[in-house]
């Protein structure tokens, strides 16, 4: 018996591209009108953008047409002419195959602007200026905060393939001339999906360096603050240099921990932060190098789900000079934040850690977002991210989270 012949599908039609561009004042309908123009002439739409900026309507859309007949078809006539009566600017622009592949295999990023405390305008051109220079096309700007004009978010593209580390020694000279915050982030559905974010304690989710503040209970302030000088920039082992100004602790009275736990300073903007996190369903932990009797109080404060940190010896109602095994150092935190996230089934694309000493370098860097916060020279060099911001909350403009989104939570916070 002869083999059944086997059909074969025609080779699909090549389609030529032709951009609609349509521009002025906007007002409700200008999309379904052109958009019904165009279903009704049997039209594919590969590609749409809108954006109207007070009140200015840019509406681009994509057609495609078969091969050689993008240039007279009716349904663009339609379109002028129903533009015209919308009192609107309409342009189109036949697409170049080779043109339209290389807008299709370009790398987006997203690049966020944070002033101290305003951008100024000549922080964007000269931002601009570099992206242009090393060949990235800005897509889209928008900004985060409203009534300030304090972030700034643009989706750059370009055919570079690592764009951060392309990009970022070309900008980073602007950021620190200006004194302005930034971070590149790949265009990602990891970016706008994080769902755990874990916190320092000491100067990162309060204003205050506890260890410092107990050595001025006891007496012992200038030599505890010499050692954390050095453990904070990486000068001295965490493990040795915590054990070292514990012992210094000695025969305090747990009163007096109980004291300066009571009065915490929260830093501007955290509880903020926790409460918005919260209402969009991510989980939230505090890991610190520094003592348990403190996490615990602030984890049931701002309602934090995990909260880990070193235990101080108490006998007696006072400290004995020790600190209980294990030592959560910097490699302790990493750890740990990937147990939190593995017992959560959460992807470590999906964290944001957040902190300013040496010793969270480490969980920084196992984060998919690693923030180094008010840091250290060293360990802001050392980073993917820092941000140097008076309040805690702005974090949130990294995941495109803008004013007007916080505006909308408030009212149930």
């Amino acid at each position: 018996m002869p083999p059944t012949p086997t059909a074969h599908r025609p080779a699909p039609e090549p389609h030529q591209r032709v951009l609609v561009t349509v521009t002025g004042h906007d007002r409700e309908g200008i999309t379904a009108t052109l958009t019904s123009i165009i279903a009704d002439a049997a039209v594919d739409i590969v590609d749409m953008e809108q954006v109207v900026v007070q009140g200015i309507l840019s509406l681009s859309i994509v057609l495609a047409f078969p091969a050689g007949q993008g240039r007279g078809q009716p349904v663009l006539k339609e379109l002028l002419f129903a533009a015209k009566e919308l009192g609107l600017a309409l342009d189109f622009e036949v697409l170049a195959g080779a043109q339209a592949e290389a807008r299709r295999c370009r790398t987006r990023s997203v690049l966020t602007l944070i002033g101290n405390p305003d951008l100024r305008p000549q922080v964007i051109a000269r931002i601009a200026r570099v992206l242009a220079d090393a060949g990235f096309n800005i897509e889209t700007i928008q900004w985060l905060h409203q009534d300030r004009t304090h972030g700034l978010e643009l989706v750059v593209s370009s055919p570079a393939r690592n764009v951060a580390r392309e990009l970022k020694p070309l900008l980073l000279p602007v950021a620190r001339e200006f004194e302005v915050d930034l971070a590149l982030q790949p265009d990602t559905l990891f970016r706008m999906m994080k769902r755990l974010v874990v916190f320092d304690l000491d100067s990162t989710l309060i204003q205050m360096e506890i260890i410092d503040e107990l050595a001025r209970c006891a007496g012992v302030h200038d030599e505890v603050c010499a050692i954390t000088e050095l453990a904070m920039n990486g000068q001295l082992d965490f493990a040795a240099s915590l054990r070292r100004r514990v012992a210094l602790l000695e025969g305090l009275e747990e009163a007096r921990l109980a004291e300066i736990s009571a009065d915490l300073p929260l830093t501007p903007g955290a509880e903020g932060l926790i409460g918005a996190l919260k209402q969009l369903g991510y989980r939230t932990a505090v890991i610190s190098g520094g003592f348990s009797y403190f996490a615990d109080r602030v984890k049931a404060r701002l309602g934090l789900d995990y909260a880990y940190a070193n235990t101080l010896e108490l006998r007696d109602g006072r400290l004995t000079g020790r600190v209980l095994p294990p030592v959560i150092d910097g490699e302790a935190k990493a750890e740990l934040l990937v147990r939190i996230a593995s017992d959560e089934h959460i992807r470590l694309e999906q964290v944001i850690a957040i902190g300013d000493g040496a010793n969270d370098l480490p969980m920084l860097a196992k984060a998919g977002l690693g923030i180094a916060f008010n840091a250290k020279p060293r360990v802001r060099d050392a980073a993917e991210h820092s941000l140097n911001q008076h309040r805690l909350d702005t974090i949130l403009f990294l995941l495109g989270i803008t004013q007007d989104d916080l505006a909308a939570l408030a009212p149930t916070r």
